[in-house]
């Protein structure tokens, strides 16, 4: 009896180790492969590789490298589940033919920002590609974007957060949740997820795709934070974004209904959760897209069913695109000039006075504090309440905070744009 216990115990021990050897085996070849299908876009690094008993792979300290990034992206830890350990073996060893059902959990991605995210290459695009839909001006010169050192400067150093691809028998559906920036849900309906030599697809393609955006507060805070930059009030801003993106649907031969321009605008100056029902064969990129209703006997482009979508959770009806002329604008010499009112003085940059109940929407910017006995202090605006107003200030490869009682502070600037005085 002893002897057929000990047997057991080593046959249970062998198979095990055999299980993980060959866990640890295929995952590593699955991931050289993945690293060469990656090599035309950036470098990838696997980090160590174990597994569970369940049918589970835990991947930590993945990294990814873009060539058209400066800065990687960081994987804290990627754990595979399956629903046994023979479906693991089964999927890694055949990697085109994943199981019926699987989860992949991305815990702790990090993606640090950088003032020049996009590689010089990138960004050499050419000069008559017709103009950008989503990307918002944010500066006093209209050709200037918002861009990741625009986020640096409003306290968002880093992208981060967590994410969730999931196959069930309904279809493949992805979360990415970041901390400060909301998240993204993406479902597509009867898909199935497969590895292909050429790279992912689903097959079959998805009957219908399900998005739900959730800002965060993200948008509020870039409104208020390039309406500033721009020099505008906050409204005014708002129509030269919604001008530049009706002119960019125009140069693409489209043009948007009067309801999706009020939901974008919607969006833009007040964000929350924005939930679409995208259908994959209609036109562009799955909103109805309409003959231009001046044309006589305009109807919708045949397979282009009505477009649900909704805010904050009320339908929203009538939202397509309607085809046009693509219409190229002409760009005046004064259209390249910085956005201001005309009867004002141009734009410069200095010491501005604030208000001290204005302080609060300048935090993270660099300040300036006079005090009642003449002295300055200089830095960066980390806190203001009632009581104290506090300012960091760098030292030794680090940041010193200062705090200042309130009722000692004499005068308050901020370093900005702004426009010079006149004589």
């Amino acid at each position: 009896m002893r002897k057929l216990l000990s047997l057991t115990v080593i046959l249970v021990l062998v198979a095990w180790g055999a299980y993980k050897g060959a866990v640890w085996w295929y995952a590593d070849q699955t991931m050289a492969e993945l690293r060469r299908s990656l090599s035309d876009h950036g470098a990838l690094e696997r980090g160590s590789i174990s597994s569970g008993v369940s049918g589970e792979l835990i991947l930590e300290g993945t990294r990814f490298q873009s060539f058209r990034l400066t800065q990687p992206l960081v994987i804290r830890r990627l754990h595979l589940m399956t629903d046994s350990p023979l479906a693991l073996l089964q999927s890694l060893h055949d990697k085109h033919d994943l199981p019926r059902s699987w989860r992949l959990e991305a815990s702790d991605w990090r993606l640090p920002l950088d003032t020049a995210m996009l590689r010089n290459w990138v960004t050499d695009t050419d000069e008559q590609a017709p103009r950008p839909l989503f990307m918002p001006v944010c500066g006093p010169d209209a050709r200037q974007q918002l861009g990741s050192g625009d986020l640096i400067r409003m306290g968002l150093n880093e992208l981060a957060g967590d994410a969730q691809l999931r196959q069930s028998s309904g279809g493949v559906r992805l979360e990415v949740h970041t901390r400060e920036s909301g998240g993204i849900d993406v479902f597509w309906e009867g898909a199935r997820l497969r590895l292909d030599a050429d790279g992912v697809n689903l097959t079959p393609a998805a009957e219908r795709i399900q998005i739900a955006l959730r800002d965060g507060g993200m948008m509020r805070r870039i409104t208020a934070y390039c309406a500033r930059e721009t020099g505008l009030p906050a409204a005014s801003w708002a129509d030269l974004v919604m001008t530049s993106f009706r002119e960019g649907l125009e140069s693409r031969g489209l043009q948007a209904s009067p309801q999706l321009m009020a939901l974008y605008r919607q969006w833009l100056t007040e964000g929350g959760e924005l939930v679409a029902t995208l259908d994959p064969k209609a036109a562009w990129p799955g909103i109805p897209v309409r003959v231009s209703e001046s044309a006589p006997g305009a109807t919708r482009d045949s397979g282009s069913p009505s477009f649900t979508v909704s805010y904050n959770g009320a339908a929203v009806p009538d939202v397509y695109l309607s085809r046009i002329e693509p219409v190229t604008p002409d760009v005046p010499e004064q259209a390249l000039e910085p956005v201001v009112d005309p009867e004002q003085a141009p734009v410069v940059a200095g010491w501005q006075v604030i208000a001290p109940e204005q302080a609060a929407d300048w935090l993270g910017y660099t300040v300036r504090v006079t005090l009642s006995n003449g002295r300055n202090v200089e830095g960066r605006l980390t806190r203001i309440d009632d009581q104290q107003v506090e300012v960091a200030r760098p030292v030794d490869g680090g940041e010193v905070a200062y705090p200042m009682a309130l009722r000692a502070v004499d005068q308050l600037a901020v370093w900005r744009r702004g426009q010079r005085a006149d004589d």
